[in-house]
């Protein structure tokens, strides 16, 4: 079990968010890399670096395109007894295919992502959650079109010339074949995606030319795009909140674009159900979230916001943020892979 984070309230000096927001840009970006962009000594950001993981203050994680992930992916809102949310919200979490889990303010619901085949899904909607005396109601939601995920948003803390710098290479081809030392790479790089190839060579037992070689194809192809998980707190951002929009389908489209570009916003999804975009956002207090609301959404003719705020954020791009125990919906692909 990782070691608890230092107290979330406490905000992050200036450079140690630059260093974070550089590592929301490239999370494989060198020490003397970021250094050299951020003008300050090599050596610094080496020790912040190490602070910062050891601390579990920030974990990089490899993350899908969002346009692939996004092909069958859903939002679950999952309504639940009194005292009975942690259950139910670990035991999504356990689930290698739900990347995303927050218990909502009130702790009566579970929101939760879910990338998984009609067979798993389905066990899931139909028979596991229905199933589990703790779940009153389970609303899910489609995902039509993904603007932005969590991958693309930065925290403000660079210069956009210093965010070009950063930036890796776009991928210049699709994504590649991949083989079984492929598959192997990936599944190193999601828990730690800052591993060296050196690290990951001796980890697979293979020579450190040939994993660099794979790397580099792997990152051409695109299957190397990083997320740097942070809880927002520590860049003092207080509010976690989705805000699911009734917009006229005539402006979805261009109100989808426009808060993919808002710096407070980390996610924006098409959905279906009776609201047809959510939008996840960070702000530094319920006052700002106010001024998001009527100074943002106001003029781009939203119809209806249903606010939902974050109490707690359980897991987010797969990496479990908090303790407990696995439940009924935990995935049976899992428990199979024991055996």
């Amino acid at each position: 079990m990782p070691p608890e984070s230092s107290d979330p309230a406490t905000v992050l000096d200036l450079l140690d968010r630059r260093i974070v927001t550089a590592l929301q840009v490239d999370g494989r970006a060198e020490a003397s890399r970021i250094a050299e962009v951020l003008g300050v000594s090599a050596r610094t950001v080496h020790r912040r670096l190490s602070r910062l993981f050891a601390e579990r203050l920030v974990q990089v994680v490899l993350m899908p395109d969002v346009r692939d992930a996004a092909v069958g992916a859903l939002l679950l809102r999952v309504r639940v007894l009194s005292g009975r949310v942690d259950g139910i919200a670990q035991a999504l979490a356990a689930r290698s295919d739900v990347p995303f889990v927050d218990v909502m303010l009130g702790g009566h619901e579970v929101g939760a992502v879910m990338l998984a085949g009609a067979g798993h899904r389905d066990r899931l909607l139909y028979g596991q959650l229905p199933a589990a005396d703790a779940v009153v109601e389970t609303a899910v939601h489609a995902v039509l079109h993904p603007f932005a995920d969590a991958a693309a948003w930065r925290s403000g803390h660079l210069t956009a010339e210093e965010a070009a710098a950063l930036a890796p290479p776009p991928p210049r081809a699709g994504p590649p074949s991949t083989d079984a030392l492929d598959g192997r790479l990936l599944e190193l790089l999601a828990l730690d995606a800052r591993q060296s190839a050196a690290a990951l060579a001796a980890a697979v037992g293979e020579p450190e030319s040939t994993v660099r070689r794979r790397l580099h194809r792997l990152g051409d192809g695109g299957l190397l795009r990083t997320h740097a998980t942070v809880d927002p707190r520590h860049l003092g951002m207080a509010v976690d909140a989705n805000l699911w929009l009734d917009v006229p389908p005539g402006r979805l489209a261009e109100v989808g674009a426009a808060l993919a570009a808002r710096p407070q916003v980390h996610g924006v999804l098409a959905t279906s159900g009776p609201t047809n975009l959510m939008a996840a956002v960070f702000c530094e207090d319920h006052a700002a979230l106010y001024r998001f609301t009527t100074e943002v959404l106001g003029p781009l003719g939203v119809n209806r916001a249903e606010t939902a705020i974050v109490a707690r954020a359980v897991k987010r791009a797969g990496v479990s943020l908090g303790r407990g125990r696995l439940g009924a919906c935990a995935d049976p692909s899992r428990r199979s892979a024991r055996r």
